[in-house]
């Protein structure tokens, strides 16, 4: 007979994943909301990953699901869908940053215009991340 206590720690390291996770959605969904990432269609793709998330993420909490295996199934597309908004998000603030800056100084090239690029605040470069972070804490 094996030991419960590995199985019993290890569902509370996923309840506070999941927990953490939530946290992370509805966090990251709310600060969206505030700065106004709604004016057009490609704006509105995070908030629906992140809806989609979030509701993928109670499922798998409340096991309101036929199966485990549906749920589970479920909860990892949403999971791939916000690693794949994030990475999606960062090509697109990435390449905004990208024109505004050459037309800013057509002369900056090379690490110069990366740099100014990515730590530029309007589009935030990186900030899309967050949303591949979200995802990858949810596979785990």
């Amino acid at each position: 007979m094996m030991n419960p206590a590995p199985l019993a720690t290890l569902a509370l390291l996923r309840r506070l994943l999941l927990g953490i996770l939530l946290l992370g959605l509805v966090g990251t969904a709310t600060e969206l909301l505030l700065i106004g990432h709604d004016e057009n269609a490609w704006q509105v793709v995070p908030l629906v990953a992140l809806a989609m998330a979030m509701l993928a993420s109670l499922g798998m909490a409340a096991t309101r699901f036929r199966s485990a295996t549906q749920a589970t199934r479920l909860f990892r597309t949403a999971m791939a869908l916000l690693l794949l908004s994030g990475v999606m998000g960062s090509v697109l603030h990435y390449r905004a940053n990208m024109e505004f800056k050459r037309e800013m100084d057509p002369s900056l090239t090379g690490f110069a215009l990366f740099s100014s690029v990515v730590q530029a605040q309007a589009p935030p470069a990186l900030a899309p991340g967050s949303m591949v972070l979200l995802g990858l804490i949810g596979l785990a």
